[in-house]
């Protein structure tokens, strides 16, 4: 199933220590948050809708491999902000 991304802000020095203590106890930030989205999944959407997901995620063709880029967008010097 395809993925997307979800970006949160956090004050520097506390995430900072959360990362710290959590690394102490073998534990990592990303797994729980990714544990919390679940059962906030779970939580909030209702099972038929979760059933009917699940379904069509399994009867999809798995995703073709794409093609890597072959250069990344270069900026003029001129312009720095604009692709060329």
């Amino acid at each position: 199933m395809k993925k997307d991304t979800i970006s949160l802000s956090m004050e520097a020095q506390k995430l900072g220590a959360t990362k710290r203590y959590m690394e102490k106890k073998d534990a990592s930030i990303e797994q729980e948050l990714g544990e919390a989205l679940q059962k906030l999944y779970e939580k909030y959407v209702p099972a038929a809708v979760r059933e009917y997901i699940d379904e069509t995620a399994d009867s999809m063709p798995a995703p073709k491999a794409k093609k890597q880029r072959e250069k990344t967008p270069q900026h003029s010097p001129n312009h720095p902000h604009e692709d060329i």
